[in-house]
């Protein structure tokens, strides 16, 4: 993801990650359980109503959100993909990836199964798709809860069956190997 970045920002961002202090928070903060619980936080935070009314109402606010929602959902699959170089432990990614989908889903299920409106200043825009408010809420809550958790459960599937094919050649933990653009990914010892 990194390489899709202009150059100056890679070149920035390559300045910055030799800062000693930098490495550090970036060292603690893409470890997987820290990234999923920043995550996590992200997400809950900004769906407490007068933190994703403030988003509303107030640009930086929504920029805040925003960046959050984007950032900690990058350090998040940054911690948990597989990548060249890494040693990897397929188990533990599985795992964040299932905790993940349980608090997301059930934050979509609370908003699909509540009998009240949780964001009333979010009103006006449902009315341009033709629906009610609270049928616009559980629209939303559906979307976070379904597809975000096949998403999640088609990712922890996909490094199960790198985990099996590896445990069947007796490799464990695995490491990833560089491929290049239309290579398959495939895993050494």
């Amino acid at each position: 993801m990194i390489r899709a970045l202009p150059k100056r920002l890679r070149r920035a961002l390559r300045v910055a990650s030799h800062l000693r202090m930098l490495g550090g928070i970036w060292a603690c903060a893409s470890r997987p359980m820290v990234a999923t619980i920043l995550h996590g936080v992200a997400i809950w935070a900004w769906h407490v109503p007068p933190l994703f009314g403030a988003a509303l109402h107030q640009g930086l606010w929504h920029y805040a959100q925003h960046a959050s929602f984007v950032g900690t959902g990058l350090l998040f699959w940054w911690a948990l993909l597989p990548r060249p170089g890494r040693v990897y432990a397929c188990g533990n990614a599985v795992m964040h990836l299932f905790l993940t989908s349980l608090h997301t889903g059930l934050l979509g299920a609370l908003l699909v199964v509540s009998p009240r409106l949780w964001y009333p200043e979010n009103a006006i825009g449902s009315t341009f798709w033709g629906l009610a408010p609270l049928e616009d809420q559980q629209l939303a809550g559906l979307v976070m809860w379904i597809p975000a958790g096949l998403i999640y459960g088609g990712v922890a599937l996909f490094l199960v069956s790198l985990w099996i094919r590896a445990s069947g050649r007796g490799q464990t933990p695995l490491r990833v190997i560089e491929i290049g653009v239309g290579d398959s990914m495939d895993v050494s010892p």
